[in-house]
């Protein structure tokens, strides 16, 4: 009698592990009511106050208008929300459950269980910002971009900036607990200094000089010129390399101080 033979299984890419990995974050996401309150209503309500405050400017003389400093917040708001703030927690939270630790030792090298897990929030990002700029279109009369390719890097460098910085953060973040702490110095510097709530054109030119390194300055900028048209070559390309620089910064960061397992 021959011996029974058992089918080799399947083999497994890259791609295929993570997007396993990540349909399993997008269901225990949607069972986490904080996540998707910040992630889903947060992002769609902000832009109003930013109309609301955008009353109070002469944006005429900074060559602006409403739309350009609602939609580009919005986009902004989009991705600290959506993105960086609820990948920060879900991280912790899964390392203090040892489900990092779990993963590691299947086949997912580690890049792939980063990426996995941030691909539902990056989706969920990227879904909001295309319905945040067709809302506020329509809403505040805007034309369609002048640069669309401005636009879409971006909200590209954006997405990937906002992922990577979030890994970072966990990595110093004890607890679940304090992952609702951590990401708050980023976000409000982002939202003060960005120019999301005040245009870096209507800052004193000292000050200005200043809030364009940081790390949302110049995907707001992007975003913002593509749109508007006015953003000359130099300053698109300065902007995109501060993303790229504020990227490297996020990845050395946790490649340096990621944590696997929970912190004592």
């Amino acid at each position: 009698m021959s011996a029974t033979r058992t089918a080799p299984a399947p083999a497994t890419t890259a791609l295929s592990r993570m997007t396993a990995l990540a349909r399993a974050e997008l269901t225990l996401l949607g069972r986490t009511k904080g996540a998707v309150v910040a992630a889903l209503f947060v992002p769609l309500v902000m832009p109003f106050s930013v109309r609301a405050t955008a009353k109070d400017m002469d944006l005429a003389e900074a060559g602006l208008n409403t739309g350009t400093l609602v939609l580009p917040a919005a986009v902004g708001f989009s991705l600290l929300f959506a993105v960086y703030s609820v990948l920060v927690g879900s991280l912790v939270v899964r390392r203090e459950e040892l489900v990092l630790k779990r993963l590691r030792t299947g086949e997912l090298r580690d890049a792939e269980i980063l990426a996995g897990s941030a691909l539902p929030a990056v989706l969920t990002g990227l879904a909001q910002c295309l319905l945040l700029a067709v809302c506020c279109s329509v809403w505040l009369d805007l034309s369609a971009p002048s640069a669309p390719h401005v636009v879409v890097l971006g909200v590209l460098l954006g997405l990937v900036m906002s992922a990577a910085l979030a890994a970072a953060t966990a990595g110093f973040t004890r607890t679940g607990e304090s992952a609702q702490v951590t990401p708050m110095p980023l976000m409000l510097v982002s939202m003060m200094g960005s120019g999301m709530f005040v245009p870096l054109e209507m800052l004193p030119d000292r000050l200005a000089s200043v809030c364009a390194w940081l790390p949302l300055t110049p995907v707001i900028t992007l975003v913002r010129g593509g749109w508007s048209g006015d953003l000359p070559a130099s300053e698109a390309l300065r902007a995109t390399a501060i993303a790229l620089a504020w990227i490297a910064v996020g990845v050395f960061a946790v490649r340096r101080r990621f944590r696997w397992e929970p912190r004592r």
